[in-house]
């Protein structure tokens, strides 16, 4: 089963921010979301709804929705700013 993604407006800004080498990585990493929405080291976010999983000093908060296929980036940010 392949999901879909859908981009927040935040999250789309966010990713045009982020500079090499973390962007390809970043990007790889929301890629493999489509065939596997829940990887290796993804957590329940316990204050909000979503999931994150991280990408170095990197977060990338989604939801998943099993029932239509879609996976929605909500934000992504560095560590530090992510939960604010």
């Amino acid at each position: 089963m392949l999901y879909s993604l859908n981009f927040s407006k935040q999250a789309l800004k966010e990713l045009e921010k982020i500079n090499e080498p973390y962007y390809s990585n970043i990007k790889k990493a929301i890629v493999n979301l489509v065939t596997n929405p829940r990887p290796h080291g993804y957590k329940k976010l316990k204050n909000r709804d979503g999931y994150r999983i991280r990408v170095g000093n990197y977060r990338i908060i989604y939801n998943i929705f099993d029932t239509t296929l879609i996976i929605d980036i909500i934000t992504l940010g560095h560590r530090k700013d992510i939960y604010e």
